[in-house]
């Protein structure tokens, strides 16, 4: 009986924290404002892109408001972890180093990364249209990685710090080439357009923003489109481990934003193609 007791207290208990933790009217969610167009800051300084109208369509559903803070890369989970906001939405890719420290909603949107080099260094040519997923890796895929690595050999990369784009650059050239690691992906742009690095690994959609401006008129994609393996399944909204209800409502809200198109129609207008992810049974 006292068994039975103590157990229905302890559901009571939980549920009453469940509905407290959704009692709220705002949810403070960070993103870098430095990564356009999945998020950045406009002329009039405010946060906009695709990760803040995602994220304020996910908090219509959920039936509270957004407010979006800027936040460096770097010390983003972290700052999470410790309660300085209640969410993370900044094309933060789903992978298992990073559910050690963070839950996870279901992905949001995919993508993929590519190199960026100098049209100056007159690189062997290298098919930019071939993808690669790295989380299986066949003998030709990694013949196109060893040529890569041939043609890279020497140069100088650039990489945004503590992300998995960086994790990757090391892990598939740190043997043959110098890794720089940036704070910022701005940053990283600069020293490309000036020459103070050869190249870079980064997401496509980031590049792209930089490539059809001025600044990026001496550089252009080089090799395959990669995607998979540290970079995981998708980009997700990072939450804290104990807001079980919070991933609850995000993965509802995603996935009817899913089925009724509306991350379909959010896509085409910030990336110009369709990158939401497919509708599960």
């Amino acid at each position: 009986m006292l068994k039975s007791i103590l157990v229905a207290s302890l559901i009571a208990l939980m549920s009453q924290t469940a509905l407290h933790a959704m009692d709220r009217k705002v949810l403070t969610v960070a993103t870098e404002g430095a990564s356009p167009p999945w998020d950045m800051i406009d002329t009039e300084g405010k946060l906009v892109g695709f990760d803040i109208d995602v994220g304020n369509e996910l908090c219509r559903r959920i039936a509270v408001e957004c407010k979006f803070v800027a936040q460096d890369w770097d010390g983003m989970i972290p700052a999470l972890t410790v309660g300085k906001f209640d969410a993370i939405m900044s094309g933060m890719a789903i992978t298992e180093k990073r559910k050690r420290s963070i839950a996870f909603s279901q992905p949001y949107a995919g993508g993929f990364n590519q190199l960026v080099m100098r049209k100056d260094l007159q690189l062997p040519a290298a098919d930019t249209k071939v993808k690669i997923n790295l989380t299986s890796i066949g003998a030709p895929q990694q013949a196109i990685l060893e040529k890569l690595q041939s043609a890279l050999s020497g140069k100088t990369l650039g990489v945004l710090r503590s992300s998995n784009s960086e994790a990757v650059l090391n892990e598939l050239f740190g043997k043959v080439a110098t890794i720089r690691s940036y704070d910022t992906q701005d940053n990283l742009h600069l020293d490309l357009a000036a020459g103070r690095i050869d190249g870079g690994l980064a997401d496509y959609f980031t590049w792209k923003t930089f490539l059809d401006g001025k600044d990026g008129e001496t550089a252009a994609f080089y090799g395959p489109e990669l995607s998979g393996g540290l970079w995981g399944p998708g980009v997700g909204v990072g939450i804290r481990k104990e807001n079980t209800d919070l991933v609850a409502a995000f993965d509802k809200a995603i996935d009817d934003c899913i089925r009724d198109g509306t991350l379909k129609a959010l896509s085409l207008k910030w990336f110009g193609i369709d990158i939401s992810p497919s509708v599960t049974p």
